[in-house]
């Protein structure tokens, strides 16, 4: 992947946009400005956490997934769904009824996430043995945190633990399985769908990873698919048994349950984007616990935040807590071979590069002259950080100014 090149899912709408700052003042990594009326969104630092959708009251920021309609281009159709999906539903005792009703709505084969999430797991407590990784590794599974960390956080680059995330596993195990039962279908004629919580996902998608090309064909929007359900699934009917995840799987759509899932206690788990930048501003700094493992959601409670759910993620994380009660603790194990080594189909070799936002210049002698010049300019302006200049801090205004994307009259302060 090129520096800085990236399809975002994330997107404004002009129209709908009245130019107010709070999504300027909640955007983690300062990439909203407001200009001519409406906010502006500098796209090489966009980390499509979807804090300014959440955030918008004029819904002017939406999130760009396919529909459902996007399948009917592939001949052999098969679901991937998240398990935060789960804790969308009331009253929801077995899971088999939302995979039947997948395959009702149109999908041939359902290949829970789950599932992948429950082998992620077991293969992590391989990976945290391997000797020579660097301490604390943090999770690749949330795609929002990788981005940010590239950006903002680059020296913790090498604890970012290689594993693929359980959504590519199971794309990748999905394929293979229609493979084998189905060798009539060319590559190209299977579909695999993923019905995501949060945008960031579609991003991944359509972007890669570094070297590394989805499996993934399509993503839709949790939402969506929820209202398909509903008018499908019916409590009175009698369902196959066709799950193949326990409560470790489960557990992932949860703040906390990807590090639980790894049976000891040396992890530190976090979610919502300001904690996790508090966070890795501390493992930079040297100022955590001695702990091996961190688990990261830039969504509040986990996966169930993200903005492409539909309930309350307080109230999705205590359904999925009662559905776990009865279930097994998980249903993938590894035999003593499987523990030997990692697959390569779990890991990938590179992290994408970008150019660090904190970086002014590639000439180190040039960007010590441009800190320079925006600490003095931050010393003369107010330090209110008002936001009426439409940049969010006085400190970036300051940054603005130097690169040649602001003039020091912005300052409705100065001017005054």
């Amino acid at each position: 992947m090129t520096s800085n090149v990236y399809e975002h899912s994330v997107q404004l709408d002009v129209s709908k946009c009245t130019g107010c700052t709070n999504c300027l003042r909640r955007c983690p990594t300062e990439a909203i400005r407001i200009s001519n009326g409406h906010a502006v969104i500098n796209h090489t630092r966009c980390i499509d956490c979807g804090e300014c959708i959440r955030i918008c009251d004029n819904n002017a920021k939406k999130a760009v997934v396919e529909k459902l309609e996007a399948m009917e281009r592939f001949r052999y159709k098969i679901a991937l769904p998240a398990p935060s999906l789960y804790g969308q539903f009331d009253n929801l005792e077995d899971v088999d009824y939302v995979l039947d009703g997948l395959l009702k709505i149109g999908f041939d084969e359902v290949f829970e996430v789950a599932k992948a999430a429950e082998l992620v797991s077991a293969y992590t407590r391989q990976y945290l043995k391997t000797e020579g990784v660097k301490l604390p590794i943090i999770s690749s599974a949330c795609p929002v945190v990788v981005r940010l960390i590239a950006l903002r956080f680059p020296s913790l680059n090498d604890n970012v633990m290689h594993m693929l995330p359980p959504m590519e596993v199971a794309a990748a195990l999905a394929r293979q399985r229609a493979k084998e039962n189905h060798p009539e279908l060319a590559d190209d004629e299977i579909g695999v769908c993923f019905i995501s919580p949060c945008p960031a996902k579609a991003s991944y998608v359509k972007n890669g990873f570094a070297d590394y090309e989805s499996k993934v064909d399509v993503v839709i929007s949790m939402s969506d698919v929820y209202f398909s359900l509903i008018s499908k699934m019916s409590r009175d009917d009698d369902v196959d048994s066709m799950t193949e995840s326990g409560m470790v799987g489960i557990g992932w759509a949860s703040s906390g349950g990807e590090a639980t899932a790894l049976f000891n206690d040396e992890y530190l788990a976090a979610d919502g984007i300001e904690n996790v930048i508090n966070v890795l501003e501390q493992i930079e700094n040297g100022n955590i616990p001695p702990v091996k493992f961190i688990e990261l959601d830039a969504c509040t409670a986990g996966c169930v935040g993200g903005v492409l759910t539909v309930q309350n993620p307080y109230i999705a994380k205590t359904r999925l807590q009662s559905l776990r009660r009865y279930i097994p603790v998980s249903r993938n194990f590894l035999t003593p071979q499987e523990q030997e080594y990692i697959p390569d189909l779990y890991l990938f070799d590179e992290l994408p590069e970008y150019m660090p936002i904190t970086q002014l210049s590639d000439n180190m002698a040039k960007s010590m002259r441009m800190m320079a010049d925006i600490q003095r300019l931050r010393d003369t302006l107010p330090g209110i950080d008002c936001g009426a200049c439409g940049a969010p801090t006085c400190r970036a205004l300051a940054e603005d100014v130097v690169r040649g994307r602001a003039t020091i009259g912005d300052c409705k302060i100065l001017e005054k």
